[in-house]
């Protein structure tokens, strides 16, 4: 039942764009105006969406039942006057409507001042310099080895369609796919840092040592394998539906009539119909990659985005949480974008007028 819903959601988000007509598939330079066009219509939607995204925060903010006196003060809000918390508060320019604050922020993303971070005490700028490079690390490395592990097995499991081989990759792909990022990661743990003591716990170095590159290889392996693993199922149950579908194809069964070698079909014609659809839902999942990636990060404190997303979530710090919010809707846009463009470039069949 679930590799049903599985399949089907994959076949729609392929089939989601009608086909183009014969003359704009065979006009190249048709083709590059049209997805050029897709880029711009598509990038027109970014800025409302991001003005959306960041005015609701603020005013969820305003109507929020959390102080961010209190996580300022700590333990000195109950002994200090209200007179002082109004200064205080005064000061720190919490006394001001939500739109009034929104506004100062907005200037400040378009004069280059991000402004301060009150939960870490230093300019929002340095907190995402530091922090932001081990995100795309984790992020990246742990999509490039999704990516790849789905590419090979999915091919393996759909040419090999029906066998043993291909039952129990797709079982083992429902079974993870039902385990959220935070208990794969408390499991790795448990084995192969505790149990087996193979790899690091968590962290980013040994004992608060200086980071080198074999340091980070080691803390950062139960990690990446912990968020790639997460992001596989969906992946590889794409690429293999569409090289199931594809050994199907008259083009195929030509291609072997004509005695090419299966390893040679495979190659040439099987792979390379099935990546548009590995692209789409590529893409697709991106939202699901983000969240993983913050969760991973959470469990094994990577010294990451996730922690400053916490921290100014509880401390109501709008101008380091308002730039991380927006700057995470900006990756899923934009990525999203890129792997529609993929899939445009891949599939002279998608449609990209609108």
């Amino acid at each position: 039942m679930v590799t049903a819903d599985v399949d089907e959601a994959i076949v729609t988000a392929t089939m989601a764009r009608p086909a183009t007509t014969s003359a704009a598939r065979h006009d190249p330079r048709a083709r590059r105006r049209g997805i050029l066009a897709m880029i711009g219509r598509r990038l027109l939607f970014v800025i409302p969406v991001c003005a959306a995204v960041s005015g609701g925060l603020f005013a969820a903010a305003a109507v929020s039942p959390f102080d961010p006196l209190v996580a300022y003060l700590g333990v000195r809000y109950t002994t200090t006057s209200d007179a002082d918390k109004a200064m205080i508060a005064e000061q720190l320019g919490l006394d001001q409507p939500w739109y009034t604050t929104y506004w100062h922020w907005v200037q400040g993303v378009f004069t280059g001042d991000l402004g301060m971070s009150r939960s870490f005490g230093q300019p929002v700028a340095e907190v995402l310099a530091e922090r932001v490079p081990w995100t795309l690390l984790l992020a990246g490395v742990g999509l490039a080895l999704a990516a790849t592990l789905a590419l090979v097995l999915g091919v393996v499991a759909g040419i090999r369609s029906g066998g043993l081989l291909d039952r129990a990759i797709t079982a083992l792909c429902i079974t993870i796919q039902g385990l959220p990022p935070f208990v794969l990661s408390l499991g790795a743990i448990a084995l192969f840092a505790l149990g087996l003591g193979w790899l690091p716990v968590a962290g980013l170095t040994d004992g608060g040592a200086d980071p080198t590159v074999g340091s980070v290889v080691r803390h950062m392996a139960l990690p990446v394998s912990v968020l790639a693993l997460s992001q596989l199922p969906w992946l590889l149950l794409a690429v293999r539906e569409s090289v199931s579908v594809s050994r199907g194809e008259d083009f195929v069964a030509g291609a072997v009539a004509r005695g090419i070698p299966s390893s040679m079909v495979t190659r040439r014609h099987i792979v390379p119909t099935s990546l548009a659809p590995f692209v789409n839902v590529l893409g697709v999942r991106l939202p699901e990659l983000v969240v993983g990636a913050v969760l991973v990060e959470e469990v094994f404190s990577w010294p990451g985005i996730a922690g400053a997303i916490v921290q100014s979530a509880r401390d109501l710090d709008m101008a380091l949480l308002a730039f991380l919010t927006v700057g995470t809707t900006l990756a899923v846009l934009i990525g999203s974008l890129l792997a529609d463009v993929a899939v445009a470039l891949l599939d002279p069949r998608v449609k990209t007028d609108g």
